[in-house]
């Protein structure tokens, strides 16, 4: 009796032992049943003994296989225990808050998920709003978020720790009809004496409000009245539409039938994007995402502001550590 018998080999006896069908058990183990057959013929030999009978009409122990059968039964038993024992714990899923499937956040979210192994989950939430996101990163109920990390309380900060990801250019959706949109790029000072939709009313955006609001003071640019949340793309879609709304946005935006998104210059302005989690969390995932935002900032100039003009309120550009 060899001391090394291959756990397949059992695997397959113990399979045709139980089903005492070899096509059943061939199905059952996922295998032709040719290379069944020829793992039973191997095992025989190596235990010097006929395992099985075999007939046109049946199968059935022969008296050594049946005495075999409770030893590969505990065998087996020991191995999967092994093999469970020694294979890695998964860590438990990271809910991740990127607002939309497109645009910065997704864009590390992805890049991240393709570093990470099998065993580490991140699970993505499309939820709009830092504001909102904070309270629930501070009691657990969320892992990570991105935004404008300046725009949020103090009391706020004090609980959240962030890595500056991206200086995101800000452009404008307008209808396809509206006299600006025949325009590469739309020029601050032509805003002036529009109304433009920027989260008004939706107290999880409070921060990205209050951004606009410091935009627009000084150019003639009017805040469009408080509109109740608006959640999800579809019904942000169907609600700009019914409106005819210009709408403030990034660079990176979904997309809105019947509308353009045009980039805004002199200045450019920019929108702080920050990854933001509650102090002292430690996961692979939150790792991995730090690592992959740091890879793409550098490769794609993330973190440095454009060669023209640009704008970015005093405090924000503390917390993006931006000089000039």
């Amino acid at each position: 009796m060899p001391s090394d018998i291959d756990p397949r080999l059992l695997r397959a006896f113990t399979a045709v032992a139980e089903e005492l069908h070899f096509t059943r058990a061939a199905a059952r183990l996922y295998v032709a049943q040719q290379a069944l057959s020829r793992d039973i013929r191997r095992l025989e030999r190596e235990v010097g003994a006929a395992l099985f009978l075999r007939t046109t009409r049946q199968v059935a122990l022969t008296e050594d296989g049946a005495r075999l059968l409770p030893y590969a039964r505990r065998v087996l038993a020991a191995h999967e225990e092994l093999t469970a024992a020694l294979r890695p714990v998964p860590e438990r899923p990271l809910l991740v808050d990127v607002a939309a499937p497109v645009g910065t956040a997704h864009r590390v979210l992805e890049a991240a998920r393709g570093a990470l192994p099998d065993s580490c989950e991140l699970v993505a939430r499309f939820h709009s709003g830092l504001t909102g996101a904070a309270a629930e990163l501070l009691d657990g109920r969320l892992d990570v978020s991105f935004g404008r990390f300046a725009g949020l309380p103090p009391a706020v900060r004090a609980g959240l720790a962030h890595q500056p990801v991206r200086l995101e250019p800000m452009a404008v959706l307008l209808r396809a009809d509206h006299p600006l949109a025949a325009r590469p790029e739309v020029p601050l000072a032509e805003l002036a004496g529009e109304t433009l939709y920027a989260a008004a009313g939706n107290p999880r955006t409070a921060e990205w409000t209050e951004l606009a609001a410091r935009l627009f003071a000084g150019r003639g640019i009017a805040m469009a009245e408080p509109f109740p949340e608006i959640e999800g793309a579809q019904e942000f879609v169907r609600v700009v539409r019914k409106r005819g709304w210009s709408v403030l946005a990034s660079v990176e935006f979904i997309e809105v039938p019947g509308m353009v998104l045009r980039p805004l210059v002199d200045p450019v302005p920019l929108s702080p994007v920050s990854m933001v989690w509650r102090r002292g969390l430690a996961h692979p995932g939150l790792a991995s995402l730090r690592t992959v935002a740091r890879e793409l900032g550098a490769r794609d100039g993330w973190l440095s502001p454009p060669a023209c003009a640009w704008w970015l309120p005093e405090a924000d550009a503390r917390a993006m550590s931006v000089h000039g």
